[in-house]
């Protein structure tokens, strides 16, 4: 062993010991000491000897001392293991937070979202039921159609199949891509419901990535007739729910209810199973047979267009309804549209006229003031009326007659339209019993119809009504009607009385209009009563004396048919301004008409507004000849044969020149 001056060890000596020593402190004694590390600087420990070795002193002047060395070292080693526990204890609390979670406060959201994923129920459409006209003919049926999806969760790359599909559908490709858009939380998106058959195939020919697309069947509305009765049937939408119409009204019954399956999923959403228990079938809607003639219908739609193309009006419509039932055997507007094709429609071609069109009946309400005053005695038939040869003061207003008239009685104060002779039946009655015989007949209510959007029409309350109006009223103004309104009450006149509400619903037992091989309508009264107006005779008189007098020659001579005897009466009256008041120069012309006299089978009505050829829109003249042609072929289709009697009067006044 080396040593230094004085006796001193060496510096690599001391170093070693140094070392051994501080191992031993820290570390403990080692199990072999014949190391030859230890052989220089410790003797051999006797193997009996359990007392560990006491570290021998270390002069003063060494470089560092192993007191000095322990401390920083020892904290330094506990900051890290207290570092280490924390961080592991923190790890274990979020651990038990977030399982904690999972197992109580989401428990319930995360069962569920997992039932939703492995657990799909598939809707099953109901088919919608078929409309019938009352004599079978098919006006509305349910076809299957193929509609095109794309699964946005399975598609890795979505510009070639949006150009394939935009180019073989006309679609627009950006948007399709927009619905293609990778995603993988969206397992649908449609992209053309309805495809025709050639579509269908020009997808098939594409040969789109598998499982990235598919074709799903949907049910499809279609119309056999096309515009046949437009407004009266409605339509249904992409969803297939009601729009309009009976489709609308009649929507719970015809839709039916939708049905479901459930089925098993897995991951990447393959069906594996399916539940039968949980299989409930679709109940489809109910088929529905219409009042409506698909023949009438045509008639009157017919005469429509004709009215369209002569006298070029905003708007006209058309009713035709059995008196003693009450059904409505056509129903028609102008402007109309194609309920295939609702897109071509416009924004005034939906409406149905008939219910929807509120208007000043004029002329045409002048029957019911007579018949309620004929029936209370305030009037009698043989009373005359002095009409001052055309001009009446009556309060502070001066009434007028289209022609000057001095004395006419009952029948002709109709016949003749004589507004200054209704006046004076007004004074007679007054306000009481005219508001009274509005209301008796049906005016200022709804008629109960089963189509949606009927409008009540407009009957002031009787607390508000003026001396303008006893002489107003009488001639059809002061209060606002609908076509049907209007029509269902002429009917009560030609029933013999009875108020009927119409219909357009018949059961499944419905038959014809009427049978025929009968000569007479049916008997008793086949509708739905709603109030008894007036006497069968009072009713009698004013249909087969002035109102048939005002065909044959009154101001609706332009509605005689040969071979029928015809009633009817005109109507003329200034279009209301949405402001209020009068639209200056336009005119709502009208006329309404039936037959036979004797026995009536059909009565029919028809409403121009405002009719822009012609300086004169009298109803007699733009309105009468439309309903007296959609009356004549009806009846003859109906078989309700002609007087031949009456077949030769006519040619007495075929050719004659109507004023």
């Amino acid at each position: 062993m080396s040593k230094g001056k004085a006796g001193r060890p060496g510096p690599c000596r001391v170093s070693r010991v140094r070392e051994a020593h501080l191992f031993i402190r820290y570390c403990g004694e080692p199990r072999r000491l014949d190391s030859p590390y230890f052989a220089r600087t410790s003797a051999p420990r006797s193997p009996h000897s359990t007392a560990r070795r006491k570290p021998p002193s270390v002069s003063a002047d060494s470089e560092s001392s192993p007191t000095t060395d322990h401390g920083p070292r020892t904290t330094d080693h506990s900051w890290r293991l207290h570092a280490i526990v924390t961080l592991i204890g923190l790890a274990w609390l979020v651990l038990a937070g977030r399982l904690v979670q999972l197992q109580w406060l989401q428990r319930d959201d995360l069962a569920s979202r997992a039932e939703r994923q492995r657990v799909w129920v598939e809707e099953i459409s109901a088919r919608p039921g078929d409309l019938f006209d009352r004599e079978g003919r098919l006006l509305a049926t349910t076809v299957r159609k193929r509609s095109l999806f794309v699964v946005p969760s399975r598609i890795r790359d979505p510009q070639p199949l949006a150009k394939a599909i935009a180019g073989a559908l006309g679609l627009d490709e950006t948007w399709v891509r927009k619905q293609a858009e990778p995603d993988p939380e969206r397992h649908f998106a449609w992209i053309k419901r309805r495809l025709t058959t050639a579509e269908v195939e020009q997808i098939r020919a594409l040969d789109l990535p598998p499982r990235t697309w598919g074709f799903r069947d949907e049910y499809q509305r279609e119309y056999p007739q096309g515009p046949l009765a437009t407004q009266v049937l409605g339509l249904r939408d992409i969803d297939g729910v009601g729009r309009g119409g009976v489709e609308q009204g009649l929507d719970d019954l015809l839709r039916g209810q939708n049905g479901s399956r459930q089925l098993l999923r897995d991951a990447r959403g393959r069906v594996m199973d399916r539940e039968d228990d949980e299989f409930f079938p679709p109940r489809h809607g109910q088929d529905v047979t219409l009042a409506l003639d698909s023949v009438i219908q045509l008639f009157t739609e017919r005469e429509l267009d004709q009215i369209m193309t002569t006298w070029q009006p905003e708007s006209c419509c058309a009713l035709v309804m059995d008196p003693t039932s009450g059904d409505i055997l056509a129903m028609a507007s102008r402007p109309t549209f194609d309920p295939n094709h609702p897109e071509q429609a416009t924004d005034d071609a939906w409406t149905n006229r008939t219910i929807a069109d509120i208007y000043e009946p004029g002329s045409t309400f002048k029957p019911f003031v007579v018949a309620y005053g004929l029936e209370h005695g305030l009037i009698r038939r043989d009373d005359q009326f002095d009409c001052e040869w055309g001009e009446y003061r009556m309060g502070r207003r001066v009434l007028h007659d289209h022609h000057r008239y001095g004395t006419l009685n009952l029948t002709d104060v109709l016949v003749k339209s004589s507004n200054i002779g209704m006046a004076k039946v007004g004074e007679k009655l007054g306000n009481d019993n005219l508001y009274a015989a509005a209301v008796q007949f049906g005016f200022g209510r709804r008629t109960g119809i089963e189509l949606p959007g009927e409008q009540p029409g407009v009957l002031r309350p009787l607390a508000k009504w003026t001396s303008y109006s006893t002489g107003s009223i009488p001639m059809g103004h002061e209060l606002a009607t609908t076509p049907l309104q209007l029509l269902t009450a002429h009917c009560a006149l030609a029933n013999g009385g009875t108020l009927l509400q119409p219909r357009l619903v018949l059961n499944e037992t419905a038959s014809r209009v009427t049978d025929p091989a009968a000569s007479v309508p049916p008997n008793p009264l086949s509708g739905r009563l709603v109030q008894q107006t007036v006497s069968t005779e009072t009713a009698h008189w004013l249909i087969e004396v002035p109102m048939q007098e005002v065909v044959t020659r009154g101001t609706g001579k332009r509605a005689r048919i040969p071979g029928y005897h015809v009633f009817g009466k005109t109507g003329t009256a200034q279009s209301l301004s949405p402001q209020g008041g009068y639209q200056s120069g336009k005119y709502i012309s009208s006329f309404v008409c039936g037959g036979p006299v004797e026995h009536p089978r059909l009565l029919v009505l028809v409403v121009v507004n405002q009719a822009s050829v012609g300086s004169e829109s009298f109803g007699g003249k733009v309105a009468a000849p439309a309903a007296a042609e959609i009356l004549k072929q009806s009846l003859v289709y109906l078989r309700i044969s002609p007087d031949q009697k009456l077949i030769q009067e006519a040619r007495a006044w075929r050719d004659e020149v109507l004023e």
